[in-house]
């Protein structure tokens, strides 16, 4: 049986794309799944530094031509192994994003779950992984522009008969109003991740502070994407947004909570 592939996207840079990929991929990994994550963000390629694993080949030499898919196959922190890229504007340049799509054939024969991590915008480069993905997960921060981005991604999907499965908001604190960004949103609310600057800089987050609250919330979404990809869960029909009260407790701004609940905030959740 093939093995599925999820697309993680968003429209705009620095939403914690790369972040989500490498905690739900390490999550899988974790339940016993065979994962393997590709950096398909091929102009600003980080998921090799951000695992700080240093591939002998890269995604980039795969779709130039130069490398197969074997030689590029890295181990990476918690258990994951991935198909990193580089970062020079030659191998850039060089690159064809339309052989990814012989690049996820292979992968998907090989595990359980490929995972696309892709780049920003609304570009040819971003399309093929959304037209590649069996699902599509759209990732956004509270930020006014990510949202419109986020959007805008979610209807080139549509466009190019992708599958969103939904949405998930990083960066939530307790004054985030989440109700309002999801009344934009036309696809489900998987999760909010809670704003955790607390949490390790080191990747996965769920393998190196698994008690953090943005941790939990990773390990739920993960949880939940298990059932939608082998059980045939749907989000409209089987998920209730992940979300948890006790992230979002400021235990020196207490008092402040009944004013929090009702000017609307990640609280309006709860009501």
């Amino acid at each position: 049986m093939a093995g599925y592939v999820c697309t993680i996207a968003g429209g705009k840079g620095g939403v914690g794309k790369t972040t989500t990929a490498v905690n739900v991929g390490a999550g899988l990994q974790e339940l016993g799944y065979d994962v393997a994550v590709v950096d398909a963000d091929l102009g600003m390629a980080n998921l090799g530094s951000m695992l700080a694993v240093e591939p002998e080949k890269s995604v980039h030499e795969i779709l130039a031509g130069d490398a197969a898919v074997s030689e590029a196959l890295t181990d990476a922190p918690g258990g994951l192994t991935v198909i990193a890229g580089e970062q020079s504007l030659d191998a850039f340049a060089d690159a064809d994003p339309a052989k990814l799509r012989k690049v996820i054939k292979t992968l998907r024969a090989a595990y359980d779950v490929v995972i696309i991590d892709t780049g920003a915008g609304l570009s040819h480069e971003v399309a093929v992984p959304l037209g590649l993905a069996d699902g599509i997960v759209l990732v956004t921060t509270p930020d006014e522009v990510a949202v419109g981005d986020t959007v805008k991604t979610a209807q080139l999907s549509d466009r190019i008969d992708g599958t969103v499965i939904g949405g998930i908001i990083t960066r939530v604190t307790r004054h985030t109003d989440v109700a309002d960004i999801n009344d934009r949103f036309d696809f489900p609310l998987l999760a909010v991740i809670p704003d955790d600057p607390q949490a390790t800089h080191e990747e996965p987050l769920i393998r190196n502070e698994p008690d953090s609250p943005a941790a939990d919330a990773y390990l739920r979404l993960t949880d939940a994407l298990q059932g939608v990809f082998f059980e045939g869960d749907t989000a409209e029909a089987d998920l209730d947004t992940i979300v948890d009260q006790s992230w979002f407790i400021d235990e020196d701004a207490v008092d402040d909570d009944a004013d929090e609940e009702s000017s609307g905030g990640v609280f309006g959740l709860f009501n």
